[in-house]
C-alpha cells in the first residue's frame, strides 16, 4: 500500500497548467467521503509531508456527526492524524468542473503506522493474509442503483426524474430495457468519461430490474485494494455527474416500498502465484477449492451482515423472490442464492456474493468477503451441497435465514471472533460502536407512520 511519490505530483501540474483547485478526499467507515479543498499552492506540502485531518472523522456515523462513544472525540482531545496520498489515483474530476482534481487519501498515525479504523487498511490486513498463503485475490465490484428528480415531491417524496429526451417519468420495469439505456445516455456518457479521467475501469449499463434503476460493471482486478479505490471513487463521480443532470444517484438499498432493492454483487477467485485462477475448472461447480470459499462465505455471512447491509434501510431490500438473497445458499447458475458460480468459459470460474447492499462500503465489504474466502480455504469447509432450482423456497423449507434485523445484526458483528481476527479487534468494536449510536439516533425520531398507525388507534 504505497505513498504517493512527489514526482507523480510534479508531473500532474507539468501536464495540467488548468488545474487551480485539489479536492483530498477520505472516506471513512461510514462510506462517506470528507475532506477538503485545497489552492493550487497548497498542494505540494500536501505531497511533501500529508495533511493533518481530525482524528474523529474516522468515526463519524452516516449523518457526519460525532460518535463520542468511541473515545476519538473529547477523551482524544480530537487529536489530528495524517492523510496521506495514494499512489496513482491523482486525477481530473470533471464533474467539479475543467479547473478541478482530487486526490484520495489513506490515515496514518502520526508516527507513520496505518490507521487500523481506515477502511483501506483493514482490507489490506485481510490481502496480506492471503499473500502469506502465495494467493492474490481477484475481484470486481458490480452496482446497482437509482436517478431519482433532485427535487422532492411535495410532500417531501422521492420521485423517479423526467427522461432528458420526452420529458415524461419512467412507470415501466423493462429490464434490459435499450430505451432506457438510450435515455440515460447524456448522463452515461458524462459517467464514462468521468471514469476514464479517474483511471477507473467502467464497463457497460443495463436498465436493471426497476424504471430509473441502472447497472454497471467494473471490470475485475488483481489488486483488490485498487478495486475497492475504484468502486469508492465510481459512486462519488456517479453522484457529481448526476447532479449536473439534475438527479441524484442513489446508492440507498431500497429508495422505493414497491420498486426493487438496489444490491452490490461482489465477484472474487483467486490466483497463485504464477497468476492461474485456482477456481479454474471443466466442471461447472468449479474445483474444490471453490467450495471451501463458499463454505467460508456460509459460516460467516451472519457475522458479516453489519458491513452488507450498514443502515436501517438496508434490511428493508431482504425478501423473497426479489432477487436479493434471505439465506446463506450457493448454487450454479442460480440467481436464487447468495453465492452463485456464474456460467462461463473455465478459466474464469469465480464466485458471485450477491447479498450486499448498494449502500455497503466497497471497501469493507471486499474485506467481510475476503475474510470469509480465506478462512473456508484455509479450513476446506464444506458448504453442503449446491441449491438446484429455486434457492428461496428451499431456504425457507430448511428454516436457513441470515440476520434481516439492522440490531441482531450489528450485535452478532460485535461478538464475532473470526472478524476481529480478520478485521482487527478495535476496527470491529469501533465499527459497532458506530452503528450503535447510529440506531440510537434513528430511533429517536418518531416517522410519519408512527402517527398514521398509532395515533388514533392506540
Amino acid at each position: 500500500m504505497s505513498i504517493a511519490d512527489p514526482k507523480e505530483l510534479k508531473s500532474f501540474l507539468d501536464k495540467h497548467p488548468e488545474i487551480q483547485f485539489f479536492e483530498i478526499v477520505f472516506t471513512n467507515m461510514a462510506g462517506v467521503p470528507r475532506g477538503k479543498r485545497l489552492r493550487r499552492h497548497e498542494i505540494e506540502a500536501v505531497y511533501a509531508q500529508g495533511r493533518f485531518l481530525p482524528g474523529s472523522i474516522l468515526v463519524n456515523d452516516i449523518t457526519g456527526q460525532d460518535v463520542e462513544a468511541t473515545g476519538l472525540v473529547w477523551e482524544d482531545g480530537d487529536a489530528d492524524r495524517m492523510a496521506r496520498p495514494i499512489a496513482g489515483r491523482l486525477t481530473p474530476a470533471p464533474w467539479l468542473g475543467a479547473d478541478v482534481a482530487q486526490i484520495p487519501m489513506s490515515m496514518y498515525e502520526l508516527d507513520g503506522t496505518p490507521h487500523d479504523l481506515d477502511p483501506r487498511h483493514v482490507l489490506q490486513r485481510v490481502i496480506d493474509r492471503f499473500a502469506a498463503d502465495g494467493l492474490v485475490p481477484v475481484v470486481a465490484c458490480e452496482l446497482e442503483y437509482y436517478l431519482v428528480d433532485a427535487r422532492r415531491t411535495a410532500s417531501g417524496g422521492v420521485q423517479l426524474p423526467p427522461s432528458p429526451l420526452t420529458g415524461d417519468r419512467p412507470t415501466q420495469h423493462q429490464v434490459y430495457g435499450l430505451r432506457e439505456v438510450e435515455e440515460a445516455s447524456p448522463f452515461l456518457r458524462d459517467l464514462w468519461a468521468a471514469a476514464d479521467a479517474l483511471g477507473v475501469p467502467l464497463e457497460g449499463a443495463i436498465s436493471e430490474y426497476a424504471p430509473g434503476q441502472l447497472e454497471l460493471t467494473l471490470k475485475h482486478h488483481a489488486d483488490a485494494l485498487r478495486a475497492a479505490d475504484d468502486a469508492v471513487l465510481y459512486k462519488r463521480a456517479a453522484k457529481g455527474v448526476a447532479l449536473r443532470h439534475g438527479c441524484e444517484a442513489t446508492f440507498m438499498a431500497k429508495p422505493f416500498a414497491d420498486l426493487a432493492g438496489s444490491g452490490m454483487h461482489l465477484h472474487v477467485s483467486v490466483n497463485d502465484k504464477a497468476g492461474k485462477n485456482v477456481f479454474a475448472s471443466d466442471k461447472p461447480e468449479g474445483e474444490p477449492v471453490l467450495a471451501h470459499a463458499v463454505g467460508g462465505m456460509k459460516a460467516l455471512l451472519a457475522d458479516s451482515m453489519a458491513i452488507y447491509a450498514p443502515n436501517a434501510n438496508s434490511y428493508r431490500r431482504f425478501k423473497a423472490n426479489s432477487y436479493a438473497p434471505v439465506a446463506p445458499t450457493w448454487g450454479v447458475n442460480n440467481r436464487t442464492v447468495s453465492f452463485r458460480v456464474p456460467a462461463g468459459a473455465p478459466n474464469t470460474r469465480h464466485i458471485e456474493h450477491r447479498v450486499a447492499g448498494a449502500d455497503a462500503h466497497p471497501t469493507l465489504a471486499l474485506a467481510a468477503l475476503l475474510a470469509a474466502v480465506h478462512h473456508g480455504i484455509s479450513n476446506r469447509i464444506d458448504p453442503g451441497p449446491a441449491i438446484v432450482g429455486d434457492g428461496y423456497a428451499q431456504a425457507d423449507q430448511a428454516g436457513e435465514r441470515i440476520p434481516t434485523n439492522w440490531f441482531a445484526a450489528v450485535d452478532r458483528f460485535a461478538e464475532s471472533a473470526l472478524l476481529k481476527d480478520y478485521l482487527g479487534e478495535r476496527f470491529v468494536r469501533m465499527y459497532a460502536t458506530v452503528k450503535r449510536v447510529e440506531q440510537e439516533r434513528y430511533q429517536s425520531v418518531i416517522p410519519n407512520t408512527d402517527f398514521d398507525w398509532y395515533l388514533r388507534t392506540c
